[in-house]
Order: C-alpha cells, then sequence, then structure tokens
C-alpha cells in the first residue's frame, strides 16, 4: 500500500507513531475499498462506540469535508429533459427580472421606488425548477397536495413561473407590488392578499423554519388521529442561510428530530450572502449548520460543487483540492464570484502549486464555468431524490449557490445584490445575451416580457410536468368543502346558568366546562385541538388527559407516575392534545398548522390554545401578525389575566396590556368576559363563525382565575355581548338622585359592582354597571360609524353602539380594567356628547403583592371608581366637589403618592 502523503493529514505534530496512523489510514481505505463507504462506515461507527466503553468520550465531529455528501456515480439521475428545463428557467429569469425593473422604471410621478429583489430568485431559480417540475405535488384526487414554504424574496420568480402557466397575467405583473387597485401582486407571499394563491406568509425571518416544522407534526397528527390521510405528503420549506441566524429557524429542530418528521425538507439557500455583506465571511456557513442539524439528529445533504468540479475532485488523489476547499473563507468564496476565472485560477488554486498543476490546461473561461451544486440540476435533482426517499428523519439540505447568479456587474456575488432592484441598458443586455432571450436589440428599452407561443415544446412540457404532479402550484384553498354544525347554545347550559350558593367558579373554569362538552359532541368533538404549553394543571385541564390523551407518535413507553390517578399524565398515538412543554413560540406554531388545516388539509379543525396571557401576544406577536395574514381560525386563551390577577407572579407575569397587542390583528376578535355565561356566549358565536361561515377571524379572550358566583345568562343580551357591552346590573335607589355609569370587564367588573353599592351606602348615587366583554369591539364598531358618517355627509349619521346603550342613561361614565388605559380610551370618541368620561387602568410594571393591594396600588379598585364617579358628577354640577375630597380621605386614598406609572 502506498504511503499517505504528509501534507492530507498535516503530518500532525502530534502523532507519535506516523507508521501506526498509516498501517490503520490504509486499513480503512482497503475496507472501503472492498466492502464500500456503507462497511467503513459501520466499522467506524463500532470503533468510536468502543472507544466510548473504553472511557475515550472525547467528541468527535459532527461535519464532513467541503464537498457533496452524494458522490457522482450514487446520484439519481434526472428523468427530465434538461435542456428544455433550462429554457424555461432562462424565461423565469428573464420576467421576474424584467417585472422588478420595470416596477422601478415605470411611474416616475409616483415618486419613489417600489422595490423587489432580483438577486434572490436568481440564486434558488434551479432549485425551484426542480421542485416544481419533479417532486412537488398539487392537492388532487390521490395526493393532498405539498406545503412549500418559499422563500419570500424569490417571490418575483414564482409569479414569473405562473405567468408561463397562465395563471397570470401581463397586466398583473406589470402591477407588481401595486395592490390597491386590486389587481396587482404582493410584494411576497400572503394568503390574505392572495388568498387562492399563496399558503404561508414566509417573509419575516425564521418563521418559515418554525411553522414548517409544526406543519408537518400536523400533517403526522391528523394522519394518527384518522383525520385525513396525509402519509405521502411533504412539507418543503426553503430558508436562507443568513435567515439562520434568527432564533427562531434553529430553535424547534430538535422537535423535528424527536417526532421523526421525515416529511419535513428544510433546503437551505447558503449563497453565503444575508442582506448587507457575508454571512459567514471569516468562517464557513455550510459547515457550521451541518454541525447543527447533524448534531440535533438530521438526515443531512450538502450539496456544494456543481458537475464541472467532479473531474478535479477524481484526480484529487491526495486530497489537496479538498483541503483548499475547506480552508478557503466564505468571504472569500464570495470575493472570487464577484470577479472572474484569472482571479479564481491566482486565488483559489494558486494556494498550492498541485493545483495549478491541475488546472494548467483550463482556460480562464473554463475555470469561471466550474459551478456551485446550487445551479446543477442534475445535482439538485440527486439530493431532492435522496430526500424525499429518507425514512425516520427530517432532512437538511445545504445547497451552495451564488446571489445574484447572471446579473453580471450589477449585482453577482456583490454585498449590494439583495438591494439590486434597477439594472442598466447595459446590464439588461448581458442578462439577455447570457441566458439566450429571443428578444431583439430594438425592443431591449421597454424590457418586454416574455412567453413563447402555447404550442411550443417548451411551453408543452411546462404544462405537462405539472398535470404529471396533480396541477399548479403554489395554491390555497379558501374554504374547506365540508360542512360542520356547531351545537346549539342550549348545549352549553352547563356554563349559561347561574352557579348555585358555595360552588363559585372561575372563567377558566368555565372555558374547561365548555371544552368538555364540546369534546363529546360527536361530529365537531374530534375536530378540536386543545394545546397546551405545560400549565394544564394551572388551568384545571387534567382530566383531559385520559379523557381524550396526549399526543405522542410513539405512545407512552412509560408508566406515569401518577398512574394510580383518574387524571393520570396519558400519552398516545392517537391523542387529541397537543402538549408543547415550556414553549409558547412552538405552541403557536401548532395552533397556526391547526387553525388553517381548512385550507391545507381540507379538514376544518378547531384549536384551543390556552397559555399565560402574559407569554402570549407579546411574546409571539410577529407569529400572530403572519396567522391573521394566514387567515387562520381557532381560538387563543389568555389565563389568569391583567395586571393584578396573578398576584403572586410580579412583574414579567402580570399582563396589562394585550388586549391592544390583539387590536393591532384586522382580524383578531378579541375579548375580556367577566362571567361564565360571556365565556359560552363568545365561543359559541365564534364556533359558529369559524365552522359554519367559515368566517376568516380568529379570538383572542382573555381568562381569569378567580372564583366567584356567576349570574347566569340575561335572555335577549346574547348580541349585546358579542358586540361588546351590555346592562349587567341596572341601578337601584331613588329615582331623582344622581346617575352615573360604570364600565368594567374581567376581574374588575366586579369593582365596579362593590363601587356601586358604596355609591348608593355612602353619597346616595346611583350607578349603572354595564359589562363591557370587548371595548376593541366598540372602538373598531365606532371607527366604522365614524367612517361612513365622513364619507356620507348628507345622509343620517350612524350612531355608535356604545352611544345606543350609553344616551337612555345620562350621567358622567367611568370606565375601569386591569388594562392599561388606552384600552378603554378607544372608545371616548364614541360616547354620546355630553356625557363626561373618566378611564382607570393598570398602566405601569406590575409587582407581586395580593389582589386587593395590587388594585388600590393601581387605583382601579372601588374606592377609586367611586371618587371617579363623585368627580364626574362634581364636574356636571350634581355634587359639590368638597364631596369628593371626602371620598378622598373617608376611603384613605393616598392623593400624594406617586403615580403608579413611574412607581
Amino acid at each position: 500500500m502506498s504511503a499517505q502523503p504528509e501534507h492530507a493529514f498535516g503530518a500532525a505534530a502530534n502523532d507519535t507513531d506516523a507508521q501506526e496512523t498509516r498501517e490503520w489510514l490504509d486499513a480503512l481505505s482497503a475496507v472501503i475499498a472492498t466492502g464500500g463507504r456503507e462497511r467503513g462506515h459501520f466499522l467506524l461507527e463500532h470503533l468510536l462506540e468502543q472507544a466510548r466503553q473504553e472511557g475515550i468520550d472525547m467528541p468527535f465531529s459532527a461535519t464532513t469535508g467541503y464537498v457533496n455528501t452524494i458522490e457522482p456515480q450514487d446520484e439519481e439521475r434526472c428523468p427530465g429533459d434538461l435542456e428544455m428545463e433550462e429554457r424555461l428557467r432562462a424565461y423565469m429569469r428573464w420576467n421576474a427580472m424584467a417585472m422588478v425593473v420595470k416596477a422601478n422604471r415605470l411611474h416616475p410621478e409616483d415618486g419613489g421606488d417600489l422595490g423587489g429583489h432580483i438577486s434572490s430568485f436568481a440564486s434558488v431559480a434551479t432549485m425551484f425548477g426542480c421542485g416544481f417540475n419533479h417532486f412537488w405535488h398539487a392537492e388532487s384526487e390521490n395526493h393532498g397536495g405539498d406545503c412549500l414554504y418559499i422563500q419570500g424574496h424569490s417571490s418575483p420568480g414564482v409569479y414569473a413561473r405562473a405567468f408561463l402557466e397562465g395563471r397570470l397575467t401581463e397586466d398583473q405583473l406589470l402591477h407588481f407590488r401595486q395592490e390597491v387597485g386590486g389587481k396587482g401582486l404582493s410584494s411576497y407571499p400572503h394568503p390574505k392578499l392572495m388568498p387562492h394563491f399563496w399558503q404561508f406568509p414566509t417573509v419575516s425571518m425564521g418563521l418559515g423554519p418554525l411553522m414548517a416544522i409544526y406543519q408537518a407534526r400536523f400533517l403526522k397528527y391528523l394522519h394518527a388521529r384518522g383525520i385525513a390521510d396525509t402519509a405521502n405528503r411533504k412539507v418543503w420549506a426553503f430558508l436562507g442561510d443568513g435567515e439562520m441566524d434568527e432564533v427562531e429557524s434553529m430553535g424547534a429542530i430538535g422537535v423535528a428530530t424527536r417526532e421523526k418528521l421525515d416529511n419535513l425538507i428544510f433546503v437551505v439557500n447558503c449563497n453565503l450572502q444575508r442582506l448587507d455583506g457575508p454571512v459567514r465571511g471569516n468562517g464557513k456557513v455550510i459547515q457550521e449548520l451541518e454541525g447543527e442539524f447533524r448534531g440535533a439528529g438530521w438526515n443531512v445533504i450538502k450539496l456544494v460543487w456543481g458537475s464541472y468540479w467532479d473531474p478535479l475532485l477524481a484526480r484529487d488523489k491526495d486530497g489537496i483540492l479538498r483541503q483548499v476547499m475547506m480552508e478557503t473563507l466564505d468571504g472569500d468564496y464570495q470575493h472570487m464570484k464577484a470577479n472572474d476565472g484569472a482571479y479564481v485560477r491566482k486565488h483559489f488554486f494558486g494556494r498550492h502549486p498541485k493545483l495549478l498543476e491541475m488546472v494548467a490546461k483550463m482556460s480562464d473561461e473554463d475555470i469561471w464555468r466550474l459551478n456551485r451544486g446550487g445551479h446543477d440540476p442534475q445535482k439538485v435533482y440527486a439530493a431532492y431524490h435522496r430526500a424525499v426517499n429518507h425514512k425516520g428523519q427530517p432532512t437538511v439540505l445545504l445547497v451552495k449557490t451564488v446571489k445574484g447568479f447572471g446579473m453580471g456587474r450589477a449585482g453577482e456575488g456583490k454585498n449590494i445584490a439583495h438591494q439590486a432592484k434597477k439594472m442598466s441598458d447595459e446590464d439588461i443586455r448581458a442578462f439577455r445575451d447570457r441566458f439566450n432571450i429571443p428578444i431583439p436589440d430594438d425592443r431591449l428599452p421597454e424590457i418586454p416580457f416574455y412567453k413563447p407561443e402555447e404550442d411550443t415544446p417548451e411551453m408543452k412540457y411546462l404544462h405537462a410536468r405539472r398535470q404529471a404532479l396533480g396541477g399548479y402550484l403554489p395554491k390555497r384553498r379558501a374554504r374547506a368543502d365540508e360542512q360542520l354544525p356547531v351545537p346549539p347554545l342550549e348545549a352549553f347550559k352547563a356554563v349559561l346558568e347561574p352557579t348555585a350558593e358555595g360552588r363559585e367558579i372561575s372563567t377558566t373554569q368555565a372555558f374547561v366546562r365548555f371544552l368538555t362538552t364540546l369534546l363529546r359532541d360527536k361530529q365537531l368533538g374530534p375536530r378540536a385541538v386543545p394545546i397546551l404549553v405545560d400549565e394544564a394543571r394551572t388551568f384545571g385541564m387534567e382530566g383531559l388527559f385520559r379523557q381524550i390523551g396526549i399526543y405522542n407518535p410513539e405512545g407512552q413507553k412509560y408508566t406515569p407516575q401518577d398512574r394510580d390517578q383518574v387524571s393520570y399524565y396519558k400519552e398516545d398515538q392517537a391523542g387529541q392534545i397537543l402538549q408543547e412543554g415550556i414553549n409558547e413560540a412552538g405552541g403557536m406554531a401548532s395552533w397556526m398548522a391547526a387553525s388553517t388545516s381548512y385550507s391545507t388539509n381540507n379538514r376544518i379543525m378547531v384549536p384551543f390554545y390556552i397559555y399565560y396571557s402574559m407569554f402570549g401576544l407579546q411574546r409571539v406577536g410577529d407569529l400572530a401578525w403572519a396567522a391573521g395574514d394566514m387567515q387562520a381560525r381557532g381560538f387563543l386563551l389568555g389565563g389568569t389575566s391583567g395586571r393584578t390577577t396573578l398576584n403572586g407572579e410580579g412583574l414579567q407575569h402580570e399582563d396589562g396590556h394585550s388586549h391592544i397587542l390583539a387590536q393591532t390583528i384586522p382580524n383578531c376578535v378579541s375579548y375580556d368576559p367577566s362571567f361564565a355565561h360571556e365565556v359560552g356566549v363568545i365561543l359559541h358565536h365564534g364556533l359558529k363563525g369559524m365552522v359554519e361561515r367559515q368566517d376568516n377571524v380568529f379570538y383572542y379572550i382573555t381568562l381569569l382565575n378567580e372564583n366567584y358566583a356567576m349570574p347566569g345568562l340575561q335572555p335577549g343580551t346574547e348580541e349585546q355581548i358579542i358586540k361588546g357591552m351590555y346592562l349587567a346590573l341596572p341601578a337601584a335607589g331613588k329615582d331623582r338622585a344622581p346617575l352615573v355609569n360604570l364600565l368594567g370587564s374581567g376581574s374588575i367588573l366586579r369593582e365596579s359592582i362593590a363601587a356601586r353599592d358604596l355609591l348608593d351606602k355612602d353619597w346616595g348615587v346611583r350607578a349603572n354597571v354595564w359589562s363591557c366583554p370587548s371595548f376593541n369591539q366598540l372602538a373598531r364598531e365606532g371607527q366604522d360609524c365614524e367612517r361612513w358618517n365622513l364619507l356620507h355627509p348628507t345622509d343620517k349619521p350612524r350612531v355608535p353602539f356604545v352611544a345606543q346603550q350609553l344616551q337612555p342613561h345620562a350621567g358622567p361614565v367611568v370606565a375601569s380594567t386591569d388594562y392599561i388605559k388606552a384600552y378603554v380610551e378607544q372608545i371616548r370618541p364614541f360616547l354620546p356628547k355630553g356625557q363626561g368620561y373618566k378611564v382607570l387602568g393598570t398602566d405601569g410594571f406590575g409587582r407581586s403583592d395580593f389582589r386587593s393591594r395590587l388594585r388600590e396600588h393601581f387605583e382601579i379598585n372601588r374606592h377609586y371608581i367611586a371618587v371617579a364617579a363623585l368627580k364626574g358628577l362634581s364636574e356636571e354640577g350634581k355634587v359639590p366637589a368638597a364631596r369628593v375630597a371626602e371620598a378622598i380621605a373617608k376611603y384613605g386614598l393616598d392623593a400624594d403618592k406617586i403615580n403608579p406609572l413611574h412607581a
């Protein structure tokens, strides 16, 4: 056997026996030569295990060489017409470029640029083409359809394909990023704006990877429970290497391994550039990601080099080329692709004399032609084929490309590539020539779109490939075909009736009773998806463990510690509960998968995700916004809500602003109910809308952990509850006594009721108590009225619902809630004219103490409500100002203490 060259293994200075080292290496080479690579790998794995047993616990590298995972001789050959696909891909590249450049050249009178991205699709075009032509199934009779999380900045390329397919018109392409007129194309994948086209919003970096993982898991969940056959469906997520720096991108990759999501494929487009520069200029991002994914248990496929490198690598018997490939930094690779073949010869091959000798007969043009793997359609096909056929693990493909491929001086491999949205006439001419687009010189100034005639071989091939895969993608289902009836409101009487004396409950318990009743419904019950983030016992939901089980694809292999209890921790392959652990982002991603199941799976599901309200919209607000874009349908339930309710937990647990955050999402309908019957009416109304009518809204409902008597539903108030306001307790006392209106929601409504009694007993003032389950809904309705009145000046003005309710009850209005003042300030413009308005709220940081002390601290309790009511009456001249001062003294209020906002 020939000795290995010194440089290949560094002639390690710490090698105490070079002869023995050579013998071990020669032995391994012999095994591989006779038994194959798999036999060699088998022996190495057993050697490592033996080393661990012998006490050698030093870690070994999780990375492989900087070469392709799949050897040329092992590549599955692409069955397609690669020349035909290359021509089609060239047309798409041209149309994508033209779309962006035209959008930024036309309409100078409107001022400013519309933006857009050329370079991202330029780098990923070959990977997209391979997927669309050979792998990605549309929904059909025999296939549920693959889920595509498209790299957001590459949307022009997807539009360019849809244009060739006849799914988009030239007029639509001309209105790229011009949506106000109703015929434009959205900047990025937005289901809200293009409800029949885009499935998933992905351009908020990091959300695509996270959503894709939980989408793949939800497909497994549906299959395990027998709701839908998802066995042959795949979830593909296209990501940028710069995007992988987002915490969400890598945060759940362990979940994918634990759940054995072999229906999940990540494709990381490693063009080595983020928005403004190299991703890892001083390192190698592909190697870094390989180590992280392989360490997490993923199947890793690296596609670094294209076919033009294969002969050179085959001649690299002593490993010099592989060594230089590994030693060259990403920043250097980027620099090389921004130059030419002569530069590559000098600065890459020039790193070793033998490499210069290896390419001596190659011209600079030949060297420049040496391609990266992501631009080689045969190698992309081979990588995809291996990924879709891998079992037992999720797969990540790390594919090396050039950002701005084909753009030449306008951006190829340059730091400015991401921002490139304009090209000079000379650059456009070079682009045409490089991709051989049949557009004559005299038409180049107008940058026309190019589409071959329908009877050409290219177009016939384009349509044939998609027909073979079930139809065109991307495509979104806007409504489920199935219809599921919702049980009548009377079926939930357990939460509608008054509670018996001594049987006080919380609104959280009311929710659990509602859910328990729903789960018993034979048609809709199996479609309920309870989602928990490790707080089932906090919310009193542990009874569901045994009733419906916790989903685990492997069942329960252990005996739970609480097995002898009625509500033991039961995991099951067909379990209905999704238990996410301490993981709000994962819980939200699961909820999003379930809440859009009507679209992705043609199955209506009703997810109920319950969590600490402080750790909901504040923590996962970007996901909630994306859920609005995705047209999610389901229930978010913020437990132990309010600034003063979770009394012992303190500043970071006490929520006083989640309803303000909810109000920012246009299709989020939010409520802060006080009583069990309100919870029941709201949940039932949401079910009717989202399940029966398939309304594109989702609900955010805050719940309490305080137990108190529930008054029961007043017949006829159901619609008012939904609108946001009803008279819960009319004023009592002498008819001529001054009248005030006390508004409240959630836990603080009971303080308003107590203030009503104080005002009557201590000051002879009558008070109506209004339950306002949703100041947000009241504000939205008021804004609608205000807009209508603005645009219909000669018609009879519309009166906001708040004003309609309060007009018959003259007198000042006092609103007190467990949320910041801005929550109830929203309705001030819509109150009847002449009625004063006092707002109490919990602005400032929370803190730990007893509820009563916290409510005194934040100045929202019964005493402050009573004082505010008297102050309002004094401003109307109905009681003397001295009465207010007297009340302050009587209730021991500290008029000189620091404002809670600054305390």
